[in-house]
């Protein structure tokens, strides 16, 4: 029997799995995430639920050039990629979504980060296995072939239709320990930010006519996504869980015009619109031409790393709360002590702070915009939570070596994750 994986692409996207008598009736017990040493296994075959720990991560596995992430993962030695995976083997969720994972047309280096660090016992904890795998193109370094920011030149990271020094540069990975529909996958990776009703297209402040930062020329071509939104439905049982994951644009790098800030408010509002029925999503349409959101009986659970946190930082004020207070979406409030400790700790623009630093998932400059809750894991009403966290240690812990000051050995976010009751 073999443990090589097979491959499936659909479109220009795949899903890998091991062999179909490998594969799990039930996702297997875990062990501890971050604030604790141990977590309670799954209910098992008796029970009428069975629990479903989702997570996302944006675990800084980017690098500076095309290829250079694959070269770094085709051993076993690469010291970020150990701590990230130990984070990953230690958390142990059954879903999770890596956002800034460097996309390549052959998915290397999505095999080789599994079976060179994740089915690798990384400090001591237990490897995990994910039997599938969903990755596919994002926006980031893709030319547009126009001054998208209006700099007199057209060329380079700033004038793709995501920001990237190649293509593929900051993309996303999906693992999951379930089997993923990939026939049924939607992404919107081309969709136009110009046919979303009543977007927050950017304004030039230096002209009197409003929303005209794009030229028509331009809108004809403006995608919403700076990396891609994907609809990527997981079977756990005899349910289906859609993963709604997403890594919209930073609310920064730009000027008075803010179109980041604005992309950024949009592009968490589709997730908002797809998963209301009737005229609010009517407007979506997929890269395949389908049309319409998710229908009301499907359950789901929207993921990333959404760069808005709802009190601090430089995002379009109520940009995460068109999430947070949708009537669909239920926010489990994950929180950490170590999130806690290093607000205390780092002070400067973590004391203006409004929000409660105990619930911030990124480690950021303390000058500016000081640490934020930036990353989510958002179930719908139908999923009941069961628990929630953010693997964030404090310096006491042994544990907080995978997660450090600055300059970080892991990343300067923190995995979040959310234990949902799916039937």
């Amino acid at each position: 029997m073999t443990t090589r994986r097979r491959t499936r692409t659909a479109a220009t996207a795949l899903a890998v799995a091991l062999p179909a008598l490998l594969l799990p009736l039930a996702a297997s017990a875990h062990g501890g995430p971050g604030d604790g040493p141990g977590r309670p296994g799954h209910p098992g075959h008796g029970g009428t639920h069975q629990t479903l720990r989702v997570a996302t991560y944006n675990l800084s596995l980017n690098r500076a050039a095309e290829g250079e992430l694959q070269a770094d993962l085709a051993t076993g030695g690469d010291a970020q990629a150990r701590t990230v995976a130990e984070v990953i083997q230690r958390a142990d969720p059954d879903v999770v979504l890596l956002n800034e994972f460097d996309f390549d047309d052959a998915h290397a280096s999505v095999d080789l980060f599994r079976e060179n660090y994740l089915e690798v016992s990384q400090g001591g904890a237990d490897p995990v296995r994910y039997r599938y795998a969903y990755t596919a193109p994002s926006n980031t370094g893709v030319p547009s072939g126009f001054d998208l920011n209006n700099d007199g030149t057209v060329g380079g990271g700033d004038d793709a239709f995501g920001f990237g020094e190649f293509e593929g540069q900051y993309g996303m990975v999906v693992l999951s320990k379930h089997p993923i529909d990939t026939a049924n996958v939607r992404t919107f990776q081309h969709f136009l930010w110009k046919d979303m009703p009543g977007a927050l297209l950017p304004d030039d402040p230096a002209t009197p006519e409003p929303a005209d930062w794009f030229d028509d020329d331009e809108l004809d071509v403006v995608r919403l996504s700076s990396k891609s939104h994907w609809d990527v439905p997981v079977r756990v049982g005899r349910q289906t869980v859609h993963v709604l994951a997403s890594h919209p644009t930073p609310p920064t790098f730009d000027g008075p015009e803010d179109r980041n800030g604005r992309r950024n408010h949009d592009e968490i509002r589709f997730w908002a619109d797809y998963v209301t029925p009737g005229k609010a999503s009517r407007y979506v349409y997929d890269d395949e031409g389908r049309r319409g959101g998710l229908s009301p009986r499907e359950s789901f659970v929207v993921l990333g790393d959404q760069n808005a946190d709802p009190h601090d930082g430089d995002s379009v004020d109520v940009a995460i709360d068109q999430l947070l207070d949708h009537p669909r979406i239920t926010d489990p409030r994950p929180t950490s002590a170590g999130a806690v400790e290093a607000a205390a700790l780092q002070g400067g623009t973590n004391a203006t702070h409004t929000g409660d630093p105990a619930l911030d998932t990124a480690d950021f400059a303390d000058t500016a915009p000081g640490n934020l809750r930036a990353d989510y894991v958002l179930p719908s009403k139908s999923l009941r939570v069961r628990d929630t966290g953010v693997f964030w240690p404090t310096q006491a812990d042994p544990l907080s070596r995978l997660t450090g000051v600055y300059p970080f050995p892991s990343s300067d976010h923190r995995l979040v994750w959310t234990d949902v009751a799916v039937r």
